[in-house]
């Protein structure tokens, strides 16, 4: 008798929970939702309860232990939010869903007010322990804590997700480059006898949908391919993948426009420098500005290259390059204007170099102003000393070789002064002479020095014509050739 009273609270609390949508303890699922309902209750909650009355979470939801349970993802690109190049790093917003089946989570939609599908907490039912192999950091993701269930067991889960990947970037293209990176979901623990791997669309239907991708960043993607694969591990279990190939291409304008425009602005300035006079020192002057200020324009535009142990992008080659262009102006110009300054000891060309230079060279060139602009000032020259020749010796001749008696014969007597003798007279006349004949050296000597710095100034125009039709010619195949590539790169 003391045991009654126990036994009827029991036998009370059992019909209760029964009543309120729960099982009987020897009672089935099936059993207990073919009961009529109880009208007070919601059948929300009598199906959740009924569902998760006697739910194992910790047990694969097969039957048949030998049943694979297949679980289909997919994948949606919703934004790339960054790309570390120094770090290899992608960061990327995906939507990912998953659907599986649940054996053990189904029910007759009739029997719980035509209920077909139900949200239940995540953390009460079993959920497959699929991740992706790339993780290197736990991104911001928000949490989503329910996960759809269908009335014939199928399960949904549905959240976006922030990864954080390790990804090869290759920033050779750079800003043209075309980055792969993979997402692998694999299951951590369970074989594809126990877990297996399906795409939930077709593969096509994956690749070019871009229906949710934000499309105003620096980055466009391009497609979305799919692969699934088999792996396993030193001969072990076979395991499941599906690798995801997230192909994404940088929009180059920003760098365009920042980076290489200013870069070429200097170039062209500094091929319009070979114009100034190459006798002057404006020439030197400006030429060391221009590199001074590319100088600046590299410590700027560095923060903004990319950055990596591996390699080196192309553009950053191509500054190298301009930089050395600037310094092999500036060393030019600086062996012009030396070999054109003016100098007093200076000897005179060779004439191999005028045969090179001031035959071949001007031909190949076409500079016929410079032979004919020689000819024409080597003639004046000739004539001049030839004038300044016959007039000195004339001279000398009239006042050196005059006899006293030669005037008295010719009938012409020259007075001389009354205070001068005749030796004194002769003297006299021998210190001008000499005086003249010093003069007349140094005017021929000053004549023959401006006439060397002359063929030097005409050889120095010649060569500065050559080396920048050379040095034009490297630039514009340099140009050419980095154009070219980046055009292939860019319309791949």
């Amino acid at each position: 008798h003391c045991g009654c009273p126990v036994v009827l609270m029991s036998l009370l609390e059992t019909r209760q929970t029964a009543a309120s949508g729960g099982t009987w303890p020897f009672e089935t699922q099936e059993e207990s939702g073919g009961r009529s309902p109880d009208p007070t209750t919601p059948a929300l909650l009598r199906l959740s309860d009924t569902l998760l009355a006697h739910y194992r979470r910790g047990v694969r939801p097969v039957r048949d232990w030998r049943t694979t349970t297949t679980v289909a993802i997919d994948v949606m690109v919703y934004a790339i939010l960054s790309v570390d190049e120094k770090n290899q790093v992608l960061t990327t917003y995906i939507w990912y869903r998953q659907h599986w089946t649940d054996e053990f989570l189904q029910w007759d939609p009739a029997h719980f007010d035509n209920i077909t599908q139900i949200s239940l907490p995540a953390e009460s039912i079993w959920v497959p322990d699929i991740l992706i192999n790339e993780f290197v950091d736990v991104g911001k993701s928000p949490d989503v804590p329910y996960v759809y269930i269908r009335h014939h067991g199928e399960v949904q889960n549905l959240k976006p997700i922030q990864v954080v990947t390790a990804c090869s970037l290759d920033i050779y293209n750079f800003p043209f480059d075309v980055q792969n990176c993979s997402l692998t979901f694999t299951s951590w623990l369970h074989n594809i006898h126990d877990i297996n791997l399906s795409l939930w669309r077709q593969p096509e239907l994956v690749k070019f949908d871009r229906s949710v991708f934000m499309n105003q960043g620096e980055w466009e993607l391009l497609y979305v391919l799919s692969h699934f694969q088999e792996f396993s591990v030193k001969s072990s279990d076979s395991y499941a993948e599906m690798k995801f190939y997230v192909v994404i291409r940088r929009r180059p304008l920003f760098y365009a426009i920042n980076l290489l425009l200013p870069s070429i602005f200097l170039m062209v300035m500094d091929i319009v420098g070979f114009y100034l006079p190459p006798n002057s020192g404006e020439r030197v002057s400006f030429k060391i500005t221009l590199l001074l200020g590319y100088s600046v324009f590299l410590i700027i535009v560095s923060d903004t290259l990319p950055a990596t142990a591996v390699g080196t992008p192309l553009i950053g080659i191509y500054f190298v390059v301009c930089m050395a262009l600037l310094v092999i102006s500036l060393t030019e110009t600086i062996f012009i204007v030396r070999l054109v300054h003016k100098q007093d000891l200076q000897p005179h060309v060779p004439s191999w170099v005028k045969h090179l230079l001031l035959e071949r060279a001007t031909a190949l060139l076409c500079i016929w102003d410079r032979k004919k602009f020689s000819q024409s000032r080597t003639q004046s020259s000739d004539i001049s000393r030839h004038v300044e020749n016959n007039d000195s010796t004339a001279k000398l001749n009239h006042y050196g070789s005059e006899d006293p008696r030669d005037r008295e014969v010719a009938g012409g007597t020259r007075p001389t002064p009354a205070f001068a003798t005749p030796a004194e007279g002769s003297l006299l006349v021998h210190s001008i002479l000499h005086e003249i004949t010093t003069i007349r050296q140094f005017l021929e000597k000053r004549d023959e020095f401006r006439d060397v710095a002359r063929e030097w100034l005409q050889v120095g125009y010649v060569l500065d014509v050559l080396l920048f039709r050379a040095y034009l010619v490297a630039v514009l195949a340099y140009t050419i050739t980095l154009g070219t590539l980046w055009s292939v790169w860019q319309y791949a």
